[in-house]
């Protein structure tokens, strides 16, 4: 397939083209801190919805499955009855729509490619079938990065100290009165021997204009502003800490749109995926929002409330 520039119309250009480059240009990849971030980030996603799914089914597998690779397939397997399975895509139908799953696993007999709609159905995430790793790997690199600033920010503004000796033992003679002061002993004797031969000290300050180079808490903010624009991706409202003067009722709702329109796509796909699981496999699934967001009224006011009838529009 020969892929142009223009609109994704087929189903895998996300998964092609963009799953495994990373948008940001500056990597941190492969480190602790990064996987560590990843983590934490990928939880916060899966968190936003709430699932109902049968006792029988693995939530963590399924809902990992959805999350990273975007799609996971519902198919009555003769061992196991009907179960979620992580599935690559192939075929196309006349919408490029993709037509058969490709599920490998160790426990089932071969690999099986049942055709979508007749012999499985899909639950996506996002009308592309891709996930959401481009995002989260995106923003726990942005957070690393922030992270190791801070620390290596925190060190440098460290006061130190450096002591000219003229030989070995008074070196060590300066050694041992640092480790004292710094142990707070409030009163520390030196022989004379280790003052200059004019009698000042020969020692001196470096780095002395700390607060300068203190800037801690602007990488927090910038910590802080990274998560509220990932939340703001994943359909969780953001506090506004960077302004400093109370909001208005309008930049309230400007806030909340820009939350849960993509949010709400999600859902919108996820629940009709759940009306075709259920009534293929006679099962009950069903996906709503775990904290109902806030409805925004015709006047141009917040008021609490789902954007969705009382009983949730639970599939």
């Amino acid at each position: 397939m020969i892929y142009q520039a223009g609109a994704p119309i087929y189903y895998d250009h996300n998964n092609m083209l963009t799953s495994a480059v990373q948008p940001n240009t500056v990597h941190s990849q492969n480190t602790v801190l990064t996987a560590y971030f990843r983590r934490y980030l990928l939880q916060k996603a899966i968190s936003v919805f709430e699932w109902k799914l049968p006792d029988t089914w693995n939530r963590d597998y399924f809902l990992y499955c959805l999350y990273c690779w975007g799609v996971v397939a519902a198919v009555n397997t003769d061992k196991f009855g009907v179960i979620p399975q992580g599935c690559g895509l192939k075929g196309y139908n006349v919408y490029y729509a993709p037509t058969h799953a490709i599920i490998t696993n160790p426990l089932l007999s071969g690999i099986l490619e049942p055709q979508i709609g007749v012999d499985c159905e899909l639950f996506k995430l996002q009308p592309d079938f891709g996930g959401i790793m481009d995002l989260v790997n995106s923003t726990a690199e942005d957070m690393a990065l922030c992270s190791e600033a801070l620390s290596m920010n925190i060190i440098n503004s460290k006061l130190a100290y450096v002591f000219g000796a003229a030989n070995k033992a008074a070196a060590q003679s300066f050694k041992e009165m640092f480790d004292r002061i710094a142990g707070g002993e409030p009163n520390v004797v030196i022989d004379t021997k280790l003052m200059t031969k004019d009698g000042k000290p020969s020692w001196t300050y470096f780095a002395q204009d700390l607060r300068s180079m203190f800037i801690s808490p602007d990488i927090i903010d910038v910590m802080h502003e990274i998560e509220a624009r990932f939340d703001q991706q994943i359909g969780i409202p953001s506090a506004n800490r960077d302004k400093k003067e109370r909001l208005t009722t309008d930049e309230v709702n400007v806030n909340n749109v820009d939350t849960y329109s993509k949010c709400a796509l999600w859902l919108e796909s996820l629940q009709d995926c759940c009306k075709r699981v259920n009534a293929m496999f006679g099962i009950d699934v069903s996906v709503d929002w775990r904290a109902i967001p806030q409805e925004i009224t015709p006047e141009g006011g917040a008021q609490d409330g789902a954007g969705v009838s009382d009983d949730r529009g639970a599939v």
